[in-house]
């Protein structure tokens, strides 16, 4: 893989990075977009739009694939005061220090269930982005922890769209709506009211304002390569388990292994697509077992195959918690 300088008008910064062997840049990336209507990431045409900041300040970045799925190469370009340092850590966010050759050996691939091997062959290019952002995520995962996704999405769209700034300008091309996610203290002046219309109850929201307390605690986090000690940093703000533990470090650093024990539907889904039948969150991890070490990466497969599990039973609704 390599990055280069890449020739931008004035006001903007740009690189190209180019991968080794497959990519696939929206399936990569659109871990870390909260639904369609994120407004620190929006989808216009082929480019991706973020908004986020670096610790030199703001930046706006566009991503775009050029080339096919085995030949292509990343286009990136940056506006803001932190402009050169996302365009530095570009590959990292693009997955480039995700390594598959592993899982894609022929001895393990043998051993994957037959719907993990049909999803890796329908989606080869798919990698595990590390953006390092750990606040930003946190609180995100945090806004998810046990509603429906729906509700999640729509508070951290009402959230960013009235406390976050707008991200920084990037011509006439870039979204209008696109807006940065709150920093720490921006957080903890969200008044009460507002988490109440943003539908976050008192638990969630007392739970990212710990979050935003300790931030700088958590955004050294980054810093580290993964493993205990990241897990263990983040377990020490109250209201964080395991769940949002697995949510968290699979974006901030691409965990191949991390897998979200407590998640209303992984379990069952895991289950129907492995032995055609429901399981719970003990019976998940012993199906996953011998794949330890690579289990992100055998879920994130099984969704490549395009499998859905029969939804058979009752499903989670959302709660008004503005009515309460």
């Amino acid at each position: 893989m390599s990055i280069a300088p890449a020739a931008v008008s004035s006001g903007a910064e740009a690189a190209e990075w180019i991968p080794d062997g497959p990519y696939n840049l929206a399936g990569t990336v659109g871990t870390l977009q909260c639904g369609p209507h994120d407004p620190s990431f929006i989808v216009q045409g082929p480019d991706r739009w973020l908004a986020f900041r670096t610790s030199d300040g703001p930046v706006t970045l566009a991503l775009r694939q050029r080339g096919s799925l085995n030949d292509s190469r990343i286009q990136a370009t940056a506006w803001g005061p932190g402009a050169a340092r996302a365009l530095e850590s570009l590959p990292r966010l693009l997955g480039a220090e995700d390594d598959w050759s592993a899982f894609d050996s022929p001895r393990f691939r043998a051993g994957l269930p037959e719907l993990a091997r049909k999803g890796r062959y329908l989606d080869p290019g798919l990698r595990l982005p590390a953006s390092r952002r750990m606040l930003d995520t946190v609180a995100r995962a945090i806004l998810e922890q046990k509603v429906t996704g729906l509700e999640a999405k729509r508070a951290w769209r009402y959230l960013l769209t009235r406390y976050g700034d707008a991200a920084p300008g990037a011509g006439d091309s870039a979204p209008a709506a696109l807006r940065l996610p709150p920093t720490a203290e921006q957080w903890r002046r969200v008044p009460s009211w507002d988490w109440h219309k943003a539908g976050v109850d008192s638990k969630r929201s007392a739970t990212i304002l710990r979050a935003a307390l300790v931030a700088s605690g958590l955004e050294r986090l980054a810093s580290l390569p993964g493993g205990e000690a990241v897990r263990a940093g983040l377990r020490s703000v109250p209201g964080i388990g395991v769940w949002t533990v697995a949510e968290v470090v699979q974006r901030t650093h691409g965990c191949p292994d991390s897998i979200s024990v407590g998640d209303y539907h992984l379990a069952a889904y895991v289950g129907a697509a492995l032995t055609g039948r429901r399981t719970d969150d003990a019976g998940m991890i012993e199906l996953l077992e011998p794949w330890r070490g690579q289990r992100q990466r055998v879920v994130r497969s099984l969704y490549s195959s395009g499998f859905r599990k029969p939804t058979f039973g009752p499903r989670l609704s959302p709660e008004d918690h503005r009515r309460r």
